[in-house]
């Protein structure tokens, strides 16, 4: 059965939620019916809501799926995804094996996945062969990225004990509906939201595997390593920690070592193109050599390659400050909150930003700050930054098309405001825990797991600081 700290529904205490709620018979009121009575129970109300927007999602890529791109139709239909013209570009169409036969830009299991996906489709090809190829790719991709969806969603619900329905900033997410296809990014963001879930039960174990899984396919679940560092210094849980940090070493080595040893040269191809590649147009990189140079009125970013190690530092910079905003919050911070901040110091110091990035910081945002207003908010710029992203890109093809990148540059910038007013928002919570949400109750960190109402080594309050677990003065509002 769901609990309910205080009884502090979201349709009683966001207002978004409440004007929302309005379209289903208004907020929920003292006589409900009682989560467990009833099969809708709010996990499955939420899958249902992740299905509709992957649905959604679906009809937004439908016109792209034959591969039939023709004037352009990617960009002024805003339906383009990798997953078309990467099955002929890495050779799945005529059986090449990742890794053995090509070289692909991808960590080693998206690029298992793709081979799967390769072989599912000429399994289907055999038995139905009137329907294109890469259309049955595209749609095994779609199903198979649906699942992940789908445990992102269940694993971000369950990870916030008593605040289940906070996972619908994932379900419903704007992102989701145009980015769901638009690449492999779900396959990690589902490792990524089982290794919280994982943590939240007090498995580091399970954890360190699942992060080192997720690190096999995107770079940033590593990140959440950092996170665990921190509060585990704090609480002296070092352990546990430990366990992670090995679990997720060893995951890593098991999934990469046997492509490395036996096709080195093509499995290195990822991490020579990341090193070597120039930045991307969604970076700060790229905003801001194009603001110093003054070509905002040019139709793409610069061509440019900042220094590995000017990027390497400033990732170390960003990271050295969420480290010591997590060793200074006068109350221990939450997991998630610290997991949001490492993966944007990242984000906003990263030299390729695809826009589809964005929709890693959902599922961590939903726990971290599950607030809507601001929320939707960023995401509905996100999509803006899609948007004009295929303009400029429609423009490289067809001059008379398309916009300047001074555009993209000025939308790139309020993103960027947006997210760094969320992480502001966030660590004054974490400063004055009595404006979080999830504290609001009286709550420590329900996805903590060994960190939760764990003591505080570090603990730098003053005698009278609201904050402890079962102090009522802590929930001030």
């Amino acid at each position: 059965m769901t609990r309910v700290v205080g009884n502090r529904l979201p349709s009683h205490v966001d207002p978004v939620t409440s004007r929302a709620s309005r379209a289903l018979g208004g907020a929920w009121g003292r006589h409900a019916g009682v989560s467990g009575l009833t099969w809708w129970t709010p996990l499955r109300w939420l899958l249902a809501m992740t299905i509709a927007t992957l649905l959604l999602g679906l009809a937004q890529k439908a016109p792209c799926a034959t591969g039939e791109w023709n004037g352009n139709k990617q960009y002024t239909h805003l339906c383009y995804s990798d997953v078309v013209p990467l099955w002929s570009d890495e050779r799945l169409d005529v059986g090449a094996v990742p890794y053995r036969d090509t070289s692909v830009e991808y960590p080693v299991l998206i690029g298992g996945f793709m081979w799967l996906t390769a072989d599912l489709t000429r399994g289907v090809h055999a038995v139905e062969s009137s329907w294109p190829q890469v259309l049955v790719f595209g749609m095994i991709t779609a199903l198979l990225l649906s699942l992940c969806a789908l445990v992102t969603t269940a694993a971000t619900a369950q990870t916030a004990r008593g605040r289940p329905w906070d996972a619908a900033i994932f379900a419903l997410s704007p992102l989701l509906v145009f980015h769901a296809f638009s690449n492999w990014d779900l396959l990690a963001t589902a490792f990524t939201s089982a290794a919280l879930w994982a943590w939240s039960r007090r498995r580091p174990v399970l954890t360190g595997a699942m992060i080192g899984l997720g690190t096999a396919a995107k770079l940033y679940p590593v990140f959440l390593l950092v996170a665990l560092g921190i509060l585990a210094w704090r609480t002296r849980k070092l352990a546990d920690a430990m366990w992670a940090v090995g679990a997720a070493a060893l995951t890593w080595l098991a999934v990469n070592g046997p492509v490395a040893l036996a096709y080195h040269r093509a499995w290195w191809e990822f991490y020579s193109f990341s090193i070597d590649r120039p930045t991307e147009r969604s970076t700060l990189w790229a905003v801001g050599r194009t603001l110093t140079d003054g070509s905002l009125s040019d139709t793409d970013a610069p061509f440019w390659k900042p220094p590995g190690v000017a990027v390497a530092l400033a990732l170390i910079i960003a990271l050295a400050a969420v480290v010591y905003v997590g060793l200074a919050a006068p109350v221990r911070p939450r997991l998630a909150q610290l997991a949001f901040l490492c993966v944007l110091a990242f984000l906003l110091t990263t030299k390729v930003w695809s826009p589809q990035y964005s929709l890693w910081l959902v599922p961590l945002l939903a726990l971290a700050r599950p607030r809507w207003k601001l929320t939707l908010v960023w995401q509905l710029c996100e999509v803006l930054v899609w948007v004009l992203t295929l303009t400029v890109l429609l423009g490289l093809s067809v001059p008379t098309h398309g916009i300047a990148y001074g555009w993209l540059v000025l939308v790139l910038l309020v993103r960027d405001a947006l997210l760094l007013a969320i992480a502001v928002l966030m660590v004054r919570e974490m400063w004055q825990p009595w404006r979080d949400v999830v504290r609001a109750d009286g709550a420590d960190d329900p996805g903590g797991g060994v960190f939760d109402g764990a003591p505080d080594a570090v603990d730098r309050r003053a005698p009278a600081y609201p904050g402890t677990r079962n102090d009522q003065t802590f929930a001030r509002r």
